[in-house]
Order: structure tokens, then C-alpha cells, then sequence
């Protein structure tokens, strides 16, 4: 009779895990919406805090309800305000994820204070790495083969922001690569500063 009660708790906090995740995936792409560009860097890279609300599920939840929330908040994306022939939502689902996971990993291992800022670090690291990778290799290639855009065009969005930005290595070199260093230390100190303070709703 116990093992029924048991598996009865835990359906129920597996819907309740996944209706968080779903809220937060509708939250994320709200908050996706609101995109800025930042001077230096090529203009069609944009700051958006729509990690946020994924950061917080790995966090409280584990880094598959992180994983979760970056996947919902892209179809969401995807549906209703796909422009790029899905490129920049997967690239988005891609940037979300090497930040996201490692991050929540390394805090599920030992929650603390101390562990939560060496995984954004290594999320921030993660994704930056990984980002001008994948920019370099398939990202910005597609973007030149699908959707017909000249490769100078691209390099020119950036040659605007930082004359040093002269061919695609200068591009993710002086660009890219930064940018999501900057995005992920930006990610990193909100999450900081709001998630002690929502937890208690997260763990509800």
C-alpha cells in the first residue's frame, strides 16, 4: 500500500515539476521578445533575458527542466515569430543549453552559493566557446546558404560596430565570443540577485 502511496506522490510531483517547466517555457518566450542590441557588437546580436527563467528551473528543478524551458520557449518562438527559416531558434536553443546545463549541473551537485557562480561561470564559458564554434561552422553558414544572404553582409553588420571586424574569424573573435561572455556574466548576476528570492515559489 506504501509503494502505491509513493508512486502516487510522485506522479503528482512530476505534473507539478512539468507545469512549472511549461510556465516558465511561456515565461521565457515573453520575455525573449524584449531584445536590445549592445554597441561593439555586430547588430544582430541581441541581449535578451529569456535564460532566466531557464536558469531558474535548473536551478530548483534540475538541468532537464532547464533543458526544458530553453526547448519550449524556441517552439514558442518558432510558432509565432520564426523569421530565419528556424536557424535563430536553434542557434537560440543552442546558446540556452550550453549556458543552462552546465550551470544547473555543477549547482545540483552541492547547492550553494559558491557552486551556483562556478557553474554560471562555466556555462558562461561553455556557451561562448561553443557559440563562436558553432557560429564559425554551421550557424552563419546557413544563414548565407538558406537564406541567401552574402557572407560581407554579414561581416559588414559587424565591420560597423568594430572596424577590426574585417572577414567571419574577426567576426566571432571580436564579436561573438565576446558578447556571450558579456551575456552570460549578465545572465549570471541577475539570476544572482532574484533567485533566493522566488526559490520559494520554484519549490512550492
Amino acid at each position: 500500500m506504501s509503494s502505491v502511496n509513493e508512486k502516487s506522490v510522485q506522479s503528482l510531483k512530476d505534473v507539478k515539476n512539468l507545469t512549472k517547466v511549461a510556465v516558465l517555457g511561456v515565461l521565457a518566450f515573453f520575455i525573449m521578445s524584449f531584445e536590445f542590441p549592445l554597441p561593439f557588437f555586430a547588430s544582430f546580436l541581441k541581449i535578451d533575458f529569456g535564460d532566466i527563467p531557464a536558469l531558474l528551473a535548473g536551478f530548483a528543478l534540475g538541468p532537464w527542466a532547464g533543458a526544458g524551458v530553453e526547448v519550449l520557449k524556441n517552439i514558442l518562438h518558432a510558432i509565432f515569430k520564426n523569421q530565419t527559416a528556424f536557424i535563430g531558434e536553434a542557434a537560440n536553443l543552442l546558446t540556452g543549453i550550453l549556458f543552462v546545463v552546465p550551470a544547473s549541473y555543477v549547482y545540483w551537485i552541492n547547492k550553494n552559493r559558491n557552486t551556483a557562480v562556478i557553474g554560471m561561470l562555466l556555462g558562461t564559458a561553455a556557451m561562448a566557446i561553443g557559440m563562436s564554434v558553432a557560429n564559425y561552422y554551421i550557424f552563419i553558414p546557413l544563414y548565407q546558404k538558406v537564406l541567401n544572404i552574402p557572407m560581407d553582409v554579414i561581416v559588414s553588420l559587424g565591420t560597423k560596430a568594430n572596424p577590426r571586424i574585417v572577414d567571419l574569424k574577426t567576426l566571432i573573435v571580436y564579436s561573438i565570443l565576446p558578447f556571450n561572455i558579456l551575456k552570460g556574466l549578465l545572465l549570471s548576476l541577475v539570476t544572482l540577485l532574484i533567485y533566493k528570492r522566488l526559490s520559494f515559489l520554484l519549490h512550492r
